[in-house]
């Protein structure tokens, strides 16, 4: 995987996380990476530089995560709304992850991760992404992963 064109920003609290993603990163030819401590330095930073990926923890001192997904998924209120986005923190809880899905992530990884489950989600956000879903209250990412031939629903997708 080469990295060399793609603009990331981290907004992660831990230093030595921080540093462990800085180093994968460049190792796979990241030259562009901004980092941000907080969540509102990562907007700060939205607001004024143009990113191709963000990489953001959940938990922070007083913040969440996903408050920033929040507000970047905000249509018409954010700079970045279609910015493919991995939360990547330390809880593998499935209502932790649908809290996730649901506010507009795009993958999501569990700490402690390996290089190789790192380029997995980075390939998906990267060579595959989603759809943009634009539904009543909600805007983001096809959350769906898969078709379910059961479902008979009036949203049923169309082939």
């Amino acid at each position: 995987m080469d990295l060399s064109a793609v603009r990331i920003l981290v907004v992660e609290d831990h230093r030595q996380m921080t540093e462990l993603i800085r180093s994968v990163l460049a190792s796979l030819g990241c030259r562009s990476l901004e980092v941000a401590a907080t969540v509102d330095e990562g907007w700060e930073l939205l607001e004024t530089c143009v990113f191709d990926l963000l990489i953001v923890d959940r938990n922070f001192q007083g913040a969440d995560g996903l408050e920033l997904v929040r507000r970047i998924r905000r249509p018409g209120g954010s700079p970045a709304a279609f910015l493919p986005i991995l939360m990547l923190t330390g809880s593998a809880e499935r209502s932790v992850v649908s809290a996730a899905r649901d506010a507009g992530v795009s993958e999501y990884l569990v700490k402690p991760f390996t290089v190789s489950s790192l380029v997995d989600r980075l390939n998906a956000l990267i060579h595959r992404p989603r759809s943009f879903i634009h539904a009543e209250r909600y805007f983001g990412p096809d959350r769906r992963r898969r078709e379910d031939p059961a479902y008979q629903g009036l949203d049923r997708r169309r082939r």
